[in-house]
């Protein structure tokens, strides 16, 4: 093929138009040629990740058309590049004009409250910080919860926790007011609770003589109490106990003659009831009570033998039995009591045994009392007693006749202001003749009270007072006119840390024998109570007797350190 000369020129123009129609293409098509760029390496547009999954949020439709619309953003068309390019933000245009009344204010700028109409219910503002969550846990736990406050903790089932579905709630327990106190154990419709306390200490004159002579001593003392749980009628049963010991003993002779006090002095002492009622009616119940006490003469007593190996023992077992009659307002009671004392044989030093058959009699009386309730809070009564006691032997060993008859009058009333202060006062007279015209008619005032003030919730104040008419053996007196006289401090310094103040005054005069003794009586106890059964106490006490009757007086201390272990 030859050549020729245009072919060259029409090979040039063909160029130049081909280059022409790539630039066109490439000024026009720019926005086309990128999008099909991105779709050769996914199918979905925008990105590696579908519209519907991105973890960020939308804020305006994308460039692109989206394959998937975006959930609540509403679908119009993707703007041009153009108009993108033309969007300058301009100086004159304040920061966050977009922010409306509840948008990100970067200024910090105070937004418009909102206005609400008249009875329009407001929103409750947001809690603070440290505000415990309303409500109770319902199976979900509280993001504000502290690690500590269930570490190491037991499971707990959803039954006990109420977190099962449909389950009704739970009944809240009453707040225990002792909440180191005995729980006891229920034994079928009982409620049974024991204890047992364990003490050792030193007490300066045990046997209350003129000079001191001091020995170590402990204590054992039990306590048992069971009370009934039924609707009607009652049965409760409070038995007390305790034995001291010494850890030594005293010479048969003291200052060349006979000691006036045992040589052993380990003496029991014992007090227990058990009291039953029975309803008949709403306003008719039978009750009744047997009684014993066990104890020995009080050390330093004139009743005391001299030359005694150790103390004679004691007991008194009673019964009462009567009737309460309520009428509206007014409530008679009415009974009859029965009682048997005993004394053991005396032990001498010199191993021989004496006789105490002229101390033992029964006693066989009645009771009457008549209250009224005035207010809620108040209630008088009246109460009359009356007994005879008949001794075993018709003359005693002084040769005195002791058989007796006497009782008492006494009216008061019984009161409870606000639980502040509540209890029982009364005063009277009371009498006993002697069939022995030798013996002067035993009498005098008696005053009869418990009484027990809350002054704070820490504070416990109680008095007691009493009058009794005993029995003695020294010739020519014809009984004992006993009054005591107590006053006691309970204070909580904690839950767990309790002292007590006790004081006691008490007076015997001993009517037709001239004479009259004085007794004095101190304590300080501190209880630390470690747990529900384990309790430790410490105790001082200071102890004096003064007479009338040279060298009859005597002084003591007793220190005590102990535990107590309850159920």
């Amino acid at each position: 093929m030859g050549w020729r000369p245009d072919s060259g020129r029409a090979r040039r123009a063909m160029w130049r138009g081909a280059s022409a129609a790539c630039l066109l293409l490439g000024v026009v098509g720019t926005e086309a040629a990128h999008s099909q760029t991105i779709d050769a390496f996914r199918p979905v547009r925008d990105g590696f990740l579908a519209p519907q999954d991105s973890p960020l949020r939308r804020t305006a439709v994308s460039g692109l058309s989206d394959a998937v619309p975006t959930p609540g953003l509403p679908a119009t068309p993707a703007p041009s590049s153009s108009s993108r390019r033309a969007q300058v933000p301009l100086p004159g245009v304040p920061a966050a004009s977009g922010a409306a009344e509840f948008g990100y204010d970067s200024l910090n700028r105070t937004r418009k409250k909102p206005k609400y109409y008249p009875a329009q219910a407001r929103p409750k503002p947001p809690p603070g910080p440290g505000t415990p969550p309303s409500g109770e846990l319902t199976g979900q736990l509280r993001p504000t919860l502290p690690p500590s406050a269930t570490a190491n903790r037991q499971p707990v089932s959803p039954a006990m926790a109420g977190t099962v579905p449909g389950q009704p709630p739970r009944k809240r327990l009453k707040i225990d007011d002792d909440p180191f106190g005995a729980v006891g154990d229920y034994v079928g419709p009982f409620l049974i609770k024991g204890a047992v306390e364990l003490s050792a200490g030193y007490d300066s004159n045990p046997a209350r003589l003129a000079k001191e002579r001091g020995m170590p001593v402990w204590m054992i003392a039990p306590e048992f109490l069971a009370v009934s749980n039924w609707e009607r009628h009652a049965l409760v049963a409070d038995l007390r106990g305790s034995f001291t010991g010494y850890g030594s003993t005293l010479p048969a002779t003291m200052d060349g003659g006979i000691n006036s006090a045992p040589t052993t002095l380990d003496r029991p002492d014992f007090t227990g009831h058990v009291d039953g009622r029975l309803d008949v009616n709403r306003d008719t119940s039978v009750g009744a009570q047997l009684r014993l006490r066990a104890a020995t003469d009080n050390p330093g007593s004139p009743s005391v033998q001299a030359g005694l190996a150790r103390y004679p023992v004691y007991t008194t077992l009673g019964t009462t039995v009567g009737v309460d009659q309520r009428f509206n307002r007014l409530q008679i009671s009415a009974g009859a009591t029965a009682d048997r004392t005993s004394y053991q044989q005396s032990k001498l030093t010199d191993g021989t045994m004496t006789s105490n058959d002229d101390r033992n009699y029964n006693q066989f009386g009645g009771i009457g009392r008549a209250s009224y309730e005035i207010l809620p809070g108040l209630k008088p009564f009246a109460e009359i007693q009356g007994d005879s006691r008949v001794h075993d032997e018709r003359f005693d060993r002084s040769g005195y006749q002791r058989d007796s008859s006497g009782g008492y009058a006494k009216a008061g009333t019984s009161f409870e202001f606000t639980r502040l202060l509540t209890g029982e006062l009364s005063m009277g007279y009371a009498t006993r003749s002697y069939v022995d015209p030798r013996l002067n008619r035993l009498q005098g005032f008696l005053t009869t009270a418990s009484l027990v003030w809350s002054a704070t919730p820490l504070t416990t104040a109680r008095f007691l007072s009493d009058t009794q008419l005993a029995e003695t053996t020294v010739a020519g007196a014809s009984g004992v006119l006993v009054r005591t006289y107590t006053v006691q401090v309970d204070h909580d310094f904690r839950r767990w840390l309790t002292g007590i103040g006790k004081f006691s005054f008490g007076t015997l005069d001993y009517q037709g024998y001239g004479r009259s003794d004085r007794t004095y009586s101190a304590e300080g106890n501190l209880v630390y109570k470690m747990t529900r059964n384990l309790w430790v106490k410490g105790s001082l006490r200071y102890d004096r007797l003064d007479s009338n009757i040279t060298g009859a007086g005597s002084s003591g201390t007793v220190v005590m350190l102990g535990v107590r272990l309850q159920n």
